[in-house]
């Protein structure tokens, strides 16, 4: 029954067993990474990656390290860099596709603009889970472009989302772009140390940024409704409810004065 729900709104599933391996493992990778974050052993490229302590990594002892305004470009230039080209070498592909390439570049550059300019980074990151993450991106956006290809002469899903998730992907990209920007004002000069988020939604969540970036997954599904993408978002979501659980154990274990009404992504929920 579910299937069947499923199907009805989305693209058939496509006779490629590239993107059929890649659904699969996407999936199981993202959701893995998220429960893993809920017990503690991060990806090492954010502050609370040694909660407890320790550093606590999920495969063996990594050691070298780049700056994080350097390793965050190198996350997402790539995948950026595929969809800008996607749209450059594609011009002419119709509307779907166009907005499916087009949300996904947007995504990206923002990132890649948010580190220039927004966010303040005061430490180091581990350069194989820099090169991991910065893949697994590249790989998501060039699959998902791909994916969008072989839906060329199917039959259109009912009902078509298309509409309706470009408002979802508009929402969703100006809700983490405000959040982002609360943060990046937590510090002034010179500061270091961290704060409580404070305003908009981070009096409910602390990773409202997180929360969004959902939203923003959800309407490039509904943009592209391909198998591919509704997978995806399905396991981002999984990982980001992991990784929010985290951020929200790191503040409660530097703040004694963490408010007990913040949760972690969902407000009032989660």
């Amino acid at each position: 029954m579910v299937s069947l729900i499923l199907f009805n709104f989305l693209f058939p599933p496509p006779q490629s067993m590239y993107i059929t391996a890649m659904t699969v493992i996407g999936f199981v990778a993202s959701a893995y990474l998220g429960f893993m974050e809920i017990k503690g052993k991060h990806l090492q490229y954010s502050k609370f990656f040694n909660v407890g302590g320790e550093k606590n990594k999920l495969a063996g002892k990594r050691e070298a390290q780049i700056s994080s305004k350097i390793g965050m470009l190198v996350l997402y230039t790539p995948a950026c860099i595929a969809g800008l080209s996607s749209l450059i070498m594609f011009p002419n592909e119709g509307l779907r596709f166009t907005l499916v390439r087009g949300a996904l570049t947007i995504h990206f550059l923002k990132r890649v603009l948010e580190v220039l300019f927004v966010h303040k980074y005061s430490a180091s990151i581990d350069v194989e889970d820099t090169i991991i993450i910065s893949l697994s991106y590249f790989s998501m956006t060039a699959t998902t472009i791909y994916a969008q290809t072989l839906t060329k002469g199917l039959q259109e899903p009912s009902p078509n989302l298309m509409y309706p998730g470009i408002a979802i992907f508009v929402v969703g990209i100006g809700g983490n772009m405000y959040h982002h920007y609360l943060l990046s004002t937590l510090r002034s000069g010179g500061e270091k140390e961290y704060k409580i988020p404070k305003g908009g939604l981070f009096n409910l969540v602390i990773c409202p940024h997180y929360l969004f970036e959902i939203v923003g997954f959800i309407g490039i599904t509904c943009i592209a409704q391909t198998t591919y993408a509704f997978s995806f978002t399905c396991g981002t979501i999984l990982y980001l409810m992991g990784r929010s659980y985290s951020t929200r154990d790191w503040y409660r274990s530097k703040f004694e004065d963490f408010p007990k009404n913040v949760k972690a992504l969902i407000p009032f929920i989660f």
